[in-house]
Formats: C-alpha cells, structure tokens, sequence
C-alpha cells in the first residue's frame, strides 16, 4: 500500500487539455485532479479515446495542460521551459511502453547504460537492476532475441535506471498472454511498494487490476470518482 507523504509524488490539479481544431476539438482532459502518493500503484482503465494517454502526457512532462497544474514530487512541471522539462524527466520520470520501446540493435544492458548516460547517471548498475526483474540471463540478448514478457521486464529495468519518483506505464500487457501478464503487473507492483516508486498504469487488461492499489475509470476527459473493484 502507499507510504504517508507530506509530499506526493504525482498531484495533478484541475487540468483542462482541449485538442483538435474547430468541430473536431475535444476535450481530452476535463477537470482532471489526481494524487498518486510513493510506493502506490494506480490503474486508470477506459474506453478508447477517453483521454487516459493525455493523461500520461501530462503527468510526464510531454504535454502542457491548457489550465491547471502538474506537480511531480513537488515541482511543478507546467512552469518548466523545454530543456528543463526534458532534463526533469530522464531523472525523475520512468516511461514503460507497450511495445517496451527498445532499440533493435542494442543489448539488455546497453539499453540501461544508455538510459543512464542520456541522464549523466555515472551510479547506475544495470547488472543489478535486470537481475531485479529476473533478466540477468539475458543481459546479452537484444530485443528479437527476447519473448515480448523479456521485453517489457527490459522496458521497466530501463526505466528504473534513474531511480525515478513517478513511474508512467502505458499498457504493458497488450502483447502478452495471460501469465506473462501477470507477471509484468506483479514487478510493477512489488517496485512500487518494495522502493516507493509511485506508478500510474494504463491499461485495457481488466485481469491484472487485483495487482493495484487503487482503479480510476476515465471517460470523456474525466477522471471520475468511482474506484472499481479490482
């Protein structure tokens, strides 16, 4: 469960997000508050369209809300010119992809070390980091080499690189059976509550909720109140 915080490591307050041009202009995010506290993992599930990717936009920096405002672990990323808000995210924001995002020609490891360089992280072991995910045997593999489970174990290691507060994951078990899955969940989870790493998670797959802390459905841009039962 989450760990008492004075401060959260994700607080989104009143963001509005309009996209499009005349007719076709929709709100994407409408009124949306969240508050996602260290070592809590929160699924946000939804409808196509309904806004969840805006979401993961501007809780990580890509996006700028039209109004309102996007703390992470205090700072508030809405105020941040361009450069800075790239730099704010390779040291305190982790991305997890749905296909995992990795680069072909690279090794596991190479993946982490990049991601460590990109961010002038000289402490980062990733060694230790795939070992976390039950990858060190396959350090050397690069992506074709790897089932789409050893992708995504990949893809989170990587963005753990860093030691990120706030961990952003868009549909990590699209490509993967019912076990491999679960499993992805299960680390994410454990990351979460075992490091204090908050994560917010995406997600279609209606069986991993039981890994979460907390469901929120979004539909028309509005992150609404209900929490589901996982």
């Amino acid at each position: 469960m989450s760990t008492p915080s004075t401060t959260p490591a994700l607080e989104i307050v009143g963001a509005r997000l309009e996209l499009g041009d005349g007719d076709a202009r929709v709100h994407a995010l409408d009124d949306v508050s969240l508050r996602v506290d260290p070592g809590e993992i929160v699924a946000v599930v939804g409808p196509s369209g309904s806004g969840k990717s805006s979401l993961l936009a501007v809780a990580g920096a890509l996006a700028k809300p039209d109004s309102g405002i996007v703390r992470v672990h205090g700072t508030d990323v809405t105020a941040l010119a361009k450069s800075a808000a790239t730099r704010f995210r390779l040291t305190t924001i982790g991305f997890v992809f749905q296909s995992g995002n990795l680069i072909a020609a690279l090794t596991a490891t190479d993946q982490l070390r990049l991601a460590a360089r990109l961010a002038g992280n000289r402490t980062a072991d990733p060694a230790a980091l795939l070992g976390s995910v039950g990858m060190a045997h396959r350090a050397d593999h690069r992506p074709d080499q790897l089932s789409g489970g050893e992708r995504q174990r990949v893809g989170i290691a990587r963005a753990l690189v860093n030691d990120p507060s706030l961990l952003l994951v868009d549909e990590p078990t699209a490509a993967l059976d019912r076990a491999s899955s679960h499993d992805v969940v299960r680390l994410l989870a454990a990351r979460a509550h075992e490091a204090g790493v908050a994560v917010v998670m995406v997600t279609h797959d209606h069986d991993v909720l039981e890994h979460c802390d907390r469901v929120l459905e979004m539909t028309d841009g509005r992150l609404g109140e209900r929490v589901l039962a996982a």
